[in-house]
């Protein structure tokens, strides 16, 4: 942990242990969980929403003025400080009793990220970051990692699983990318994945389709680790086309090369 945290990002990291204690303890019964579809493929658990809540008290309390952006109730507030929320990054994994799912937490301040929080209740790993004070995994500093060469690498990726109208896209960048590295993974959570690529664990990550709370922690922990992140052409604004790359420098310049053949013109950066 970074000698003097942040007041703003100990208060998420609060809010995420909070968070966090309800999943671990749902997690024991999920048989009885009450769980409603919002869309094809995409669940939303009591779970989901007694975390949110419990995330959101906790942050009001500290900064009642601040915004709030969070994946089950929406935007609320205007300020300058918005805190953009997922309560439960997997929950389709957490159903199913797979131990691979994520509590995020960003804010951002006249529209830049500033802290991040993501945490992993099931292996009790905390991942940190405040904007130019580095990455943290628990107490130890997380940098991301050294390979320069694509085809050794460990590449994460999400598959589409509510949006199929960019599947065949997607499909071609699987088959040429499982050929040019070292092996691709799908944990099935995005802000988990992205901390991976932050600690190290995974070289680098491409998504589409995700929303803002998916990739707003996460992708401050990597660039705080000394990461690239940005839409599927290596630009910014994946925040707002839910597209997104991120690695180390090499990786990430090597990952934006793949895919530029198979992108769609709905899936390259809109021009104004």
């Amino acid at each position: 942990m970074p000698a003097m945290m942040h007041p703003m990002l100990n208060t998420a990291v609060k809010a995420a242990r909070r968070a966090g204690t309800i999943i671990n303890r749902a997690s024991q019964n999920l048989d009885i969980l009450t769980v409603t579809t919002k869309a094809a493929n995409d669940y939303v658990s009591e779970v989901d929403r007694a975390a949110e809540d419990a995330i959101v008290r906790v942050l009001q309390e500290a900064y009642p003025a601040h915004a709030i952006l969070a994946e089950e109730s929406g935007a609320s507030g205007k300020s300058e400080f918005q805190w953009i929320i997922d309560p439960l990054d997997g929950t389709t994994n957490f159903l199913h009793g797979f131990p691979q799912y994520a509590v995020s937490i960003a804010l951002t301040q006249k529209g830049v990220l500033s802290q991040a929080v993501i945490y992993d209740p099931v292996h009790n790993d905390l991942f940190t970051a405040s904007r130019g004070r580095g990455a943290y995994l628990n107490d130890k500093r997380l940098r991301i990692s050294k390979r320069i060469n694509l085809q050794k690498s460990l590449i994460g990726t999400g598959f589409p699983f509510r949006e199929f109208s960019q599947i065949d896209a997607y499909l071609a960048m699987f088959r040429d990318l499982t050929q040019k590295t070292a092996g691709l993974r799908r944990a099935g959570s995005a802000a988990l994945d992205l901390a991976y690529v932050a600690a190290g664990r995974l070289d680098g990550f491409w998504e589409f389709g995700l929303s803002p709370w998916d990739m707003a922690a996460g992708s401050l922990l990597i660039t705080e680790a000394g990461g690239l992140v940005g839409d599927l052409e290596g630009n910014g604004g994946h925040l707002e086309s839910g597209n997104i790359v991120a690695g180390n420098p090499k990786i990430f310049s090597q990952l934006v090369q793949a895919l530029a053949p198979h992108l769609t013109p709905a899936l390259k950066t809109k021009k104004t």
